[in-house]
């Protein structure tokens, strides 16, 4: 049946999806095909960011990236190939892309990309904080250097060697071609192919399953499925959640905001404890929920608060990978989502709850449609003082650096490479680890936060949580934020 769709013109695509609702048939959960035909066409995303790559040519708001440290005897060989072989496996780390009339472009995926590969040596730096300080400067250049998305390479890595048994490896890409869950994938494959080549077998090698589609099968897809009438549907579903207004949070900065929103990033990083994990878990079995809903209710109570106001809007990125034929796929899958409380300080906690609960699963349901389709059918008002539909962001995620240990010889610890630009006033990130355990970080614009105002934040976050687990019967004008010693 998918294979017929693709063949379809752009028509009959639209009656066959009638046809297929009207039966109560998902065409969404038939596997998607290898496009024969468009497959330079973008994604949705992609055209956005390419719009967004042309105002700022330098900016690295974009690049999404991190660091490892490696300690042990590297096989600097077999670091090379596994990344050779990842270039050869995935499309989008050989894609470039064309502009063509209008403004918009073509992506062109090359035969054989080159390799950047930058290796840098900074073990002559006699004292051992100024090295450290030296690797730093250049793992934070490797990351930072603008990429040329109509010549690229789009994927970078870096090698910084501090001394022979003691390196920092560096992985950067555009957004344009990949995400944080490619960055996963990259990790977890580098692993097995390292593993595979230090131990002296020769490539190509079975140790990975072979891909059956490649991100621009999955562009045509969409935008087949979407122009077809499934936009038009999941579009009506949210501009009924969302209205046609769309207040900006009006956060109490320390400093004023200005018509330059080019920010620097900041960060507060914090734990919460291991009682208060096991009774948020409690009470989300109670109450059906998972713990993402739990986490972003406490997330929208505290924005209440320390507001005043009634509609509280937050972006949250989701992986847009349901379907298992992308889930080991390279590319720019993320899409974000609106999620709005309307809310007000006699409401409980627990009636938070259920209404987050609901719109967390309506947009489950309905989370295809792009959020650039999003923000064009609703034309806010555009202002350069903040972002279109949204000025803060909440992001939960499971990391899992298990496959990090099975690399022959090396001990592999992630190494912290910070945000250079703020993309928004406020995000919480919060990571949640296979053992339970959840560490949080506000990545915050030092222009208008100070350190002291994000970290007072930090702990009201975690008293609204407390009292969430243990009272949800309160209500939210009621929770005692203040610790003692404020």
């Amino acid at each position: 049946m998918a294979e017929r769709f693709a063949a379809m013109s752009a028509d009959k695509q639209k009656a066959f999806l009638e046809v297929l609702r009207q039966q109560s048939l998902d065409f969404s959960r038939l596997p998607i095909v290898p496009a024969r035909t468009a497959r330079e066409r973008l994604s949705y995303a992609q055209a956005r960011l390419w719009f967004l790559a042309q105002l700022d040519e330098q900016s690295a708001a974009y690049h999404v990236g991190g660091a490892l440290r490696l300690t042990g005897k590297l096989d600097r060989a077999a670091l090379r190939g596994s990344f050779e072989a990842l270039i050869a496996r995935h499309e989008s780390l050989r894609t470039v892309f064309r502009p063509v009339d209008g403004g918009l472009a073509e992506q062109q995926i090359l035969a054989d990309a080159p390799f950047s590969f930058v290796e840098v040596d900074v073990g002559s730096v006699p004292n051992s904080i100024e090295r450290e300080q030296a690797a730093a400067h250049e793992a934070r250049h490797t990351h930072d250097q603008a990429f040329d998305l109509e010549r690229g390479p789009l994927f970078r890595v870096g090698l910084i060697r501090l001394d022979d048994e003691d390196h920092l490896l560096v992985v950067v890409m555009h957004h344009i071609v990949s995400d944080g869950w490619s960055l996963k994938i990259i990790v977890d494959e580098f692993s097995t192919l390292y593993g595979a080549l230090s131990k002296g077998l020769a490539l190509p090698l079975h140790v990975l399953e072979p891909l059956s589609l490649h991100y621009a099968d999955y562009a045509a897809w969409q935008r087949s499925w979407l122009e077809a009438g499934e936009k038009d549907r999941q579009l009506a579903y949210w501009t009924a959640q969302l209205g046609e207004d769309a207040p900006a949070l009006q956060l109490p900065t320390d400093h004023p905001r200005g018509a330059d929103t080019n920010w620097r990033a900041a960060r507060h990083v914090f734990e919460l404890p291991p009682a208060l994990v096991e009774a948020l878990g409690s009470v989300s079995h109670a109450q059906n929920l998972t713990p993402f809903m739990a986490l972003l209710a406490g997330w929208q109570a505290l924005l209440h608060r320390w507001t005043g106001q009634g509609d509280i809007r937050v972006g949250v990125p989701i992986a847009n990978r349901q379907r298992d034929e992308i889930e080991g796929v390279v590319g720019f899958f993320v899409n974000t989502q609106v999620l709005r409380a309307q809310v007000g300080p006699q409401m409980t906690l627990s009636q938070l709850l259920a209404q987050v609960r609901e719109a967390a699963l309506g947009a489950q349901v309905h989370q295809d449609l792009p959020f650039e389709q999003l923000v064009e059918a609703l034309q806010p008002e555009r202002s350069l003082a903040h972002a279109p539909l949204f000025q803060v962001m909440f992001n939960h995620q499971r990391d899992d650096h298990r496959a990090l240990e099975r690399l022959p010889g090396l001990t592999l610890a992630p190494w912290e490479l910070p945000d250079a630009a703020a993309q928004f006033e406020l995000t919480l990130d919060l990571h949640e680890q296979p053992d339970g355990r959840i560490s949080a970080v506000l990545t915050y614009a030092a222009e208008l936060f100070e350190p002291t105002t994000i970290e007072r934040l930090g702990d009201h976050y975690l008293a609204m949580l407390q009292a969430l687990a243990e009272h949800p019967e309160q209500a939210l004008g009621e929770v005692e934020l203040a610790g003692e010693a404020e």
